[in-house]
């Protein structure tokens, strides 16, 4: 990037209006709107209500028939609470990608009764570490999502030092891919998986280890898609894929894993997006033909969980510089990179706060369009661009909806130092 340049992103969202106060949740207007109390730090929180996240579960799992499996990805949203009420709610099991995952993952379990193998894990990620693969061998996980020939070796001899035999699929990068959504993961140069031309290769080597066993493929190749039709087409293709690479290779297929890839509206206001429909996605996959044996997973995050949280950072500054008016925050992307990372109009609530220091001067903008940016010493550090509304001061708390997904496990925490967010039950 040139220094010179100037960086504009996210994109400018004129002539968009902010999101009104009365749209959020009761509770959270009510906690927030109450002076803050002397001496108690700016807010800077996110605020999960996890039964959004379990009837999200619930809804998913009535869709999908009797062959289909959730396996919740834990990279969206770790919090506790939330893993909890997903497993109420009828999520299967958790995909991990970390230790730290892995942990996450039985934790829930046990909270909610359940013993560490009762609880399915499938693992991925594109560069597994041979600590990594160590920890997920001994948590017995059912399927380990394999990118590259070289960790299908190392899974190899680290399942022979444990004495066991561990259950692979090929993660494949197909040559071409119908739908697409807001990240294309497949037909495209990529770390993620093997490409396609590669994959009789590796299934090759695979039948030379002992201690290793292919069972299947993992085809994530899209994300961010909103038309559950072509949803359903995309699932089709990928247990055709399946079924034909499994039948070239004399492979016993009982596990295809189609990622997650459905979309959520972060911009309905802006570009009329519509929710994901389970109901057609579920009549679709139930009109599929699927050989008798084969679990086929799903990994979904934000579906499950970006609707359950709200990210609220307090305004400790307004300004006006050459025209623009900018609206500072005890946060940004610190706490909430995700509008700048994905490049997308997140819109904004402000809810006012009672309370202000007398005698000191309290900056604020009414009726115009704003920039909120946040307290990081880089102009990267915007969250929103040209947004109006009807009036933002200091002290009033600016409330991102949709913020449940890749929100708090997706910021810059460490630049600068600053405190990170809390992490609070809506109501608890």
């Amino acid at each position: 990037m040139r220094h010179d340049a100037a960086v504009e992103l996210p994109p400018s969202a004129a002539p968009l209006a902010a999101v009104p106060a009365e749209a959020l949740p009761v509770a959270l207007r009510a906690a927030l709107a109450a002076p803050r109390p002397e001496g108690v730090a700016e807010t800077s929180a996110y605020y999960y209500d996890p039964a959004v996240a379990a009837a999200n579960a619930a809804a998913l799992r009535a869709a999908l028939p009797p062959w289909a499996e959730i396996r919740y990805a834990v990279k969206a949203n770790g919090f506790p609470p939330v893993l909890d009420a997903l497993l109420r709610g009828g999520a299967h099991g958790f995909e991990v990608a970390s230790v730290r995952e892995i942990e996450l993952a039985r934790a829930a379990a046990r909270r909610g009764g359940l013993g560490d193998g009762e609880v399915p894990l499938v693992a991925a990620g594109p560069g597994k570490s041979v600590s990594l693969l160590s920890a997920l061998v001994a948590a017995g996980v059912e399927v380990v999502n394999v990118e590259s020939e070289l960790e299908l070796r190392r899974l190899d001899a680290v399942a022979a030092a444990a004495g066991r035999r561990v259950p692979v699929a090929l993660r494949v990068n197909p040559a071409q891919v119908a739908v697409t959504g807001s990240l294309r993961m497949g037909g495209v140069p990529s770390a993620f998986g093997i490409p396609e031309a590669r994959v009789p290769q590796v299934l090759a080597t695979a039948a030379t280890l002992r201690h290793v066993e292919v069972v299947g493929f993992h085809l994530h190749a899209v994300s961010g898609n909103l038309d559950a039709a072509r949803h359903v087409d995309y699932v089709r293709w990928c247990l055709d894929f399946a079924t034909a690479a499994a039948a070239a290779a004399r492979l016993d297929l009982r596990v295809v894993d189609v990622g997650g890839g459905f979309g959520v509206p972060f911009e309905a206001d802006r570009r009329g997006e519509r929710p994901f429909d389970l109901a057609a996605f579920g009549a679709g996959l139930r009109r599929l033909a699927v050989p008798a044996g084969v679990r086929v997973l799903f990994e979904p995050g934000r579906l499950l969980v970006a609707d359950c949280g709200w990210y609220a950072a307090e305004v400790t500054d307004v300004k006006h510089a050459y025209g623009v008016d900018f609206v500072v925050l005890r946060g940004g992307i610190a706490g909430f990179a995700l509008p700048i990372s994905w490049e997308i109009v997140h819109n904004f609530a402000v809810v006012p706060r009672a309370g202000w220091p007398a005698g000191l001067p309290r900056p604020g903008v009414r009726d115009r369009p704003v920039t909120v940016v946040g307290e990081l010493c880089t102009p990267e550090d915007t969250l929103a661009r040209d947004i109006t509304v009807d009036e933002v001061r200091a002290g009033d708390v600016v409330v991102f909806p949709m913020a449940g997904a890749y929100g708090y496990e997706f910021a810059l925490r460490d630049f600068l130092g600053h405190p990170p967010p809390a992490r609070l039950v809506l109501g608890g």
